[in-house]
């Protein structure tokens, strides 16, 4: 297999204050497992290119991409930082940043279509997720996965995308973006009562939402992919798959309250594997989204592409 990994060094640039778990240390943690785990060089490194307004027009509307182009600071401004709520705000970097993010997974998207390379992971910064089509929220500015969905479908020419989000919070803006979308089929577990307090009253037909209350572990995460996951995808036959990856979940991560395990992540991995094979001539497009304990965070994302890239 050939697995790239994409990245750029604006994404480090882009950070909300010292104190904030959403930080540039968690791609270096990434980039140092990857070199000491021997796999770096086993992988087909890609710089991010920039995504264009036009890119991110087809999730987010003008105002949504206005508010964060208009309102990161500059060297003349009198703050560091600009609020978009409490614990979402724009530096100098963040625009840059954001562009890079939803640039490579449009990327990605485009080099596995094309046959250059098998998957690919995006170590990318901010996050996606909770960015609804009208507002920046929970760390992310723009939904990097739903650009990416959108792109194959719209310009790409798709007609089955299937995203798949094992963040432990749930990717409300994903799931406003592609509400009711029949070509879109959306499967997620997420611990529940737990920000943002969506993803359980009546999802839409093409939402597979799993709520997981908090100290789930492993053996919970596996019979629910099993039992609901996985048919629902077979169902759907996608053509493509997308990865919002958060790492949140795992035990040693005190943003959550879930017990998962590297091992859990490769597992969850293999069988999104077997799926793309089955009806995706294996695409794959992974984003990552959260995971804040770097140790944990790296040690899983690195367990994540060993299974992505067959070197397990």
């Amino acid at each position: 297999m050939t697995t790239a990994f994409y990245t750029h060094a604006d994404c480090k640039r882009h950070e909300m204050g010292a104190w904030h778990p959403e930080s540039p240390e968690r791609l270096q943690a990434i980039e140092d497992q990857l070199i000491a785990s021997r796999i770096s060089t086993l992988l087909e490194h890609r710089e991010a290119p920039a995504a264009q307004e036009s890119d991110l027009a087809r999730v987010h509307t003008a105002d949504a991409i206005y508010r964060i182009r208009e309102n990161c600071p500059n060297e003349r401004s009198e703050y560091d930082h600009f609020p978009l709520d409490a614990d979402t705000s724009l530096n100098a970097y963040t625009w840059r940043a954001a562009l890079r993010a939803a640039g490579a997974a449009i990327a990605a998207t485009d080099a596995v279509l094309a046959g250059e390379i098998d998957n690919a992971f995006c170590a990318i910064r901010p996050p996606g997720h909770h960015a609804t089509p009208k507002e920046a929220m929970g760390f992310c500015m723009f939904n990097n996965v739903a650009v990416a969905a959108r792109h194959a479908l719209e310009v790409r020419g798709l007609q089955r995308v299937a995203i798949v989000d094992f963040d432990v919070h749930h990717g409300n803006g994903t799931e406003e973006a592609f509400r009711d979308e029949p070509r879109v089929l959306m499967v997620s577990f997420f611990q529940h009562p737990f920000y943002p307090y969506s993803g359980t009253g009546h999802p839409a037909a093409n939402m597979v939402n799993v709520a997981l209350p908090a100290y789930s572990g492993g053996e919970a995460v596996r019979q629910l992919v099993n039992g609901q996951w996985l048919p629902a995808l077979h169902r759907h036959q996608p053509q493509m798959i997308f990865i919002s990856a958060g790492f949140d979940a795992h035990r040693e991560d005190e943003m959550g309250q879930l017990g998962l395990v590297e091992e859990d992540y490769a597992w969850i991995t293999r069988q999104i594997m077997d799926v793309a094979r089955q009806y995706a001539q294996g695409r794959i497009v992974s984003c990552l989204e959260g995971g804040y304990n770097l140790s944990a965070l790296a040690r899983s994302v690195v367990a994540h592409i060993k299974v992505l890239a067959e070197l397990e």
